[in-house]
Formats: structure tokens, sequence, C-alpha cells
């Protein structure tokens, strides 16, 4: 069993990483459905929550079917860091996430995310400062290094651990090479491989298949892996990887009925929770791979990203449920 503070996980626990618009509510409720052990909001600025922003004090929405559960947050200036952490505390979370590895360079000019990574001194001040401002539990997700040079997660994971945080976790890239290339899991294995760590060592980047989850265990003994981009628009990747790893077995992909049903509650769930315009907005990035390997699929698919009314929509979807009935599309 994995501990942070008092939030109990299963061995070798399945993570849904933060992602901007797409680990929301909706999307949340999916990846719980089908397996997710522990998931987090979607990054929240500090400054947007000290000044009653509506989008970010949207994002504090936690339901308790998704527990348990991590609200992130983000920034760079420490009274912002405290007041926003005590906002999170009240809506009592079990963990309280700091987010020291988003690349966008919006984020990044304000030596926020992984803009941190250039003034390792400030990424410790402020881990403490926010450890001391809750009762909740801490943790941080974050990246090897700012650039190649600076590839220093050991020491300070190490740093991270000694001023209060209960677990970490490291997405194998640097910050310069945002999402391209392969992840390096060597520099997590390390982490996890030194001897004064004792928190947990959650490892991410490039965990798409239960193949692969299966190797981030056993190459590099992480206590449990953060999946993100493989599981948008493909939530069963934490029920297939569970499967494989108490059983050997791979599930066969999930039928159209399933893929439909699923994309059909995400969309209503999406709309209910957003508005009509955002909430269909924001779904476009899932139907590829809700779809993936369907033939011929995509008149449909450009339907889905181009209609802007919910009942067209929904018909779309019963258009593909009944023509594609009986199929088995590709596993994400």
């Amino acid at each position: 069993m994995i501990t942070i503070g008092k939030v109990s996980l299963p061995d070798f626990p399945l993570l849904l990483a933060p992602m901007e618009d797409v680990s929301d509510p909706p999307f949340r409720a999916l990846c719980k459905k089908y397996g997710a052990d522990l998931m987090f909001t979607e990054f929240i600025s500090s400054e947007g929550l000290i000044r009653d922003a509506a989008k970010s004090i949207q994002k504090l929405d936690i339901y308790d079917n998704e527990r348990p559960i991590g609200i992130q947050i983000f920034g760079g200036e420490l009274d912002s860091m405290i007041r926003s952490a005590e906002i999170v505390t009240e809506a009592n979370p079990e963990i309280l996430d700091i987010n020291f590895g988003c690349p966008v360079k919006k984020v990044v000019c304000k030596e926020a995310g992984a803009g941190i990574l250039r003034n390792i001194p400030k990424m410790v001040a402020l881990t403490e400062a926010v450890v001391k401002s809750t009762h909740l539990p801490v943790t941080v997700k974050t990246r090897l290094g700012w650039d190649d040079q600076s590839k220093h997660i050991v020491e300070v994971a190490e740093r991270l651990q000694d001023v209060g945080i209960q677990a970490i976790s490291i997405h194998g890239r640097t910050r310069t090479q945002m999402y391209k290339g392969e992840a390096d899991w060597s520099l997590i294995a390390a982490v996890k491989e030194n001897s004064r760590m004792h928190i947990p060592v959650f490892g991410n980047g490039d965990v798409d298949s239960p193949e692969k989850a299966l190797a981030m265990q056993q190459r590099y003994g992480v206590d449990g892996v953060m999946i993100g981009r493989a599981s948008i628009g493909y939530p069963w990747i934490f029920r297939e990887i569970k499967h494989f790893l108490a059983t050997g077995e791979l599930l066969p992909p999930p039928t159209t009925e399933e893929r439909v049903a699923a994309a059909r509650q995400h969309l209503l769930s999406s709309v209910a929770w957003k508005g009509e315009v955002l909430g269909i907005l924001e779904m476009r990035r899932h139907y590829t791979n809700y779809f993936k390997g369907f033939p011929n699929i995509k008149p449909y698919r450009l339907e889905l990203v181009q209609l802007q009314e919910l009942p067209q929509l929904l018909a779309v979807l019963d258009k593909v449920e009944k023509e594609y009935a009986g199929f088995v599309g590709e596993l994400g």
C-alpha cells in the first residue's frame, strides 16, 4: 500500500495527470470509472484564485465520487501561493499539489511551472511556505530540470522532501524538450534509488500502454505511474493497465457501444459543467481517440469537431453507434 498523508492507495497506483482543459470533472469521472486511483484537477493559477477569477474558482469543483483527489496550483509569487493554498485547503481535497512542470511559455515567463527550475532555492522556499500554510499533504509534479545541463532532479527531490512534501511525480523530460523526444526514466529511477528518499516517487512520460506501465515498474522501480496524454479520449487505459499488471493478459479494446457511451456521457457532463459553448468546444480534442481505428470515420469526426449544437452532436454519436455496431476499434 502507498500512503500520502492519510491517503491510502493500492500498490503501484495509477494517477491521472493534471492537464489544462482536459482533466476536469466530466473527464475525471470517466477515468475514475475505469480505474484511476488518484486524480488531479487542472492546474489552477494562484493569481487567479486570490483575485476570484471565475475560471480559477470553477476549477476548485471536486465531487465525492472522485476522491481521493488533489487540487493543483501554480505560481511564482510566495504570498500568492500561500494565500491560494489556504483557499485550496478550504475546498477540502485530499492533497494539494504544486505544479513545477508546466513548460508553456506564458507560465514559465512568470517563473512558475517549469520556469522555477532555473531558481531551485526559490522552488524549495516556495514549497516550504506552502507546506506550512496547510494541513493537507503537499505533493509536487516537476521535470528533470530546465535543460540538459541542469538535470538536478535527484538533489531537488531530496530538498523538496526535506521541507515536507509527501510525494513527487516526475516527468522524464526537461523544460526545453517540452513534449518532444522520448522521456528519460533513468533519472526518475535515480530519485527512487536515493537512500535518503522515503516518500512515494511516481513516474510520468510516454506511458501509453499496459506493456510500458509494466516495464516502468520493473525497470525503474517507481511507486506508480502518472498518465496524461494517453488517457485523452481513452479513459480505458487505466482499466487495461490494471488488468495486465494483475493477469499478464491484454484486454480487448472497448467496443463501439462503450466508446459512444463514454463520448456521450463526457459531452453531456461537459456541457452541464461548463455551459454549451465551452463544453462542446473543449470536447473536440477527445473525439479522435474515442474513435481511433474506425474505418472511414473522418466524415463523422469532422462533424463532431465542427457542429456547435448539442442535439446535432448527439445525433452524430447515434449514427456512429448504429453504423459501427459490433466493431472494435484500436487500443488507445
